[in-house]
């Protein structure tokens, strides 16, 4: 079996309702989706995290390393085309391209042997997994204090029992609305919160230590993911476990979180970091650490799928009797074509997800949608 063509989709949506985080705002939804062929007819899909037209271009750049390779032989393509572009590209568009490529072949090789692509990692050490749900942000209009309370009581209504919530806008502001959902929700649904890397350490730790009786489940990103020594100075300063790593790639790149003890919690996105291989990989070193893993995940359809398959795999930290088990993300926001590009949508049900069982990613793809939506 060789690789015959490797093509990009270039998917867009406009949003009906814009919304913002802490640094940014958007008033779309955009997605590079890969499609890898093969000369017996078999086809594997992938996402890349990040801006897609950018990821296209990257992964148009890998086509004459591709072409005519075997799909089945990923590890060697995957350490070919990091080798090829690491010079510049250690971090960023070469590898959150790479991590589109290296899905599509973990899903080319599930189809080739006719087994989910947790099978061929090992597992699965689980077969469902406890979802939380992604929201809260900002709307143009509307207090915050009304519309996300309301989003969060919708979200526990649902089923979920564990939401995450944005802030890193304001400290005064972000602790009174960090109560108002607590109270919201009450005391047996799990709560996060997510600054966006908005804070600075001093206003972090000011957050940290004035919700800290607000049983916070982790505190995510709250300084920019590039400075590792105020992450450690936010979790020697404030009592809340740090999350982050949505921002960082590869294994190399975690190496240096886990060695210098920055973070509590990994948050490699599995369409950013490197892909499925380099994934399992940070996943084993996170092990090793003993430090927790549960992955970002933000796309299509797609990019949950490759979610499941890793977290079908993910080793119990520790490994005990009754073990923690790890939590999938899942995005709620509004996004046209999320699970529409599937031919049978992943949705929750009571706020949990089953592992899809299908070869490959477990997933097959509605050629329709792409259509409807590509970029113009």
């Amino acid at each position: 079996m060789k690789i015959t063509d490797v093509k990009t989709h270039v998917l867009e949506a406009p949003l009906s309702q814009p919304f913002s985080w802490s640094f940014a705002g958007t008033t779309t939804r955009a997605a590079c989706l890969v499609e890898i062929e093969t000369d017996d007819g078999l086809t594997g899909w992938g996402e890349c995290f990040g801006p897609a037209s950018l990821n296209a271009a990257v992964v148009q750049a890998f086509n004459k390393y591709l072409i005519g390779a075997d799909p089945c032989a990923s590890e060697a393509i995957w350490q070919i085309l990091y080798s090829r572009f690491r010079d510049q590209g250690q971090k960023g568009l070469a590898i959150t391209a790479l991590s589109g490529v290296d899905i599509a072949l973990w899903d080319l090789r599930g189809k080739a042997l006719g087994v989910p692509a947790h099978r061929l990692m090992g597992g699965p050490l689980r077969t469902r997994v406890q979802a939380y749900a992604t929201g809260t942000f900002r709307l143009d209009e509307g207090d915050p204090l009304d519309y996300i309370v309301r989003e969060v009581k919708e979200y526990a209504a649902q089923g979920f029992e564990g939401m995450k919530l944005k802030i890193g806008r304001d400290v005064e502001e972000d602790v009174e609305l960090i109560k108002a959902v607590r109270a919201a929700i009450g005391p047996s649904h799990k709560l996060m919160i997510d600054a966006n890397h908005g804070y600075d350490a001093l206003e972090a730790i000011a957050l940290g230590l004035r919700v800290a009786d607000q049983n916070i489940e982790w505190f995510e990103e709250p300084v920019v993911p590039e400075d590792l020594a105020s992450y450690r100075e936010v979790k020697r300063g404030q009592p809340i476990p740090l999350a982050g790593g949505e921002c960082e790639f590869t294994r190399w790149g975690f190496l240096n979180i886990l060695t210098t003890r920055s973070m509590d919690i990994l948050q490699p996105d599995t369409c950013a970091a490197g892909g499925l291989s380099e994934c399992k990989k940070i996943a084993d070193m996170a092990a090793a650490f003993g430090v927790r893993y549960l992955p970002h995940v933000w796309g299509t359809g797609i990019s949950l799928a490759a979610a499941l398959q890793l977290l079908a795999v993910l080793p119990h930290t520790p490994p005990r009797i009754n073990p923690r088990e790890p939590l999938l993300e899942f995005d709620r926001t509004e996004h046209a074509f999320r699970q529409a590009i599937l031919a049978k949508p992943l949705e929750h049900e009571g706020g949990w997800m089953q592992i899809p069982t299908g070869p490959g990613l477990g997933i097959e793809i509605n050629r329709d949608t792409l259509r409807e939506f590509s970029a113009r």
